[in-house]
């Protein structure tokens, strides 16, 4: 399960960044990229936005302490 959610959160940090681009500069890397409104650029948004669905467990796990040496 660890490695699911390290995936969806580097899905959820791209989704981000192509966010930040566009409110900043209007440039969607993503459609720059892939093309505007082809197949596999809708694919690539649904992953995103189920990564972020999926991250949601991440604010329900409880911080692991670690005790540095």
């Amino acid at each position: 399960m660890q490695t699911l959610q390290k995936v969806c959160l580097a899905l959820t940090i791209i989704g981000a960044i192509n966010w930040g681009l566009v409110g900043l500069f209007s440039f969607n890397l993503v459609e720059a990229i892939l093309g505007v409104d082809t197949l596999l650029t809708n694919v690539v948004y649904t992953f995103v936005g189920l990564a972020g669905i999926i991250n949601i467990g991440l604010l329900l796990m409880p911080f692991e302490e670690t005790a540095h040496k």
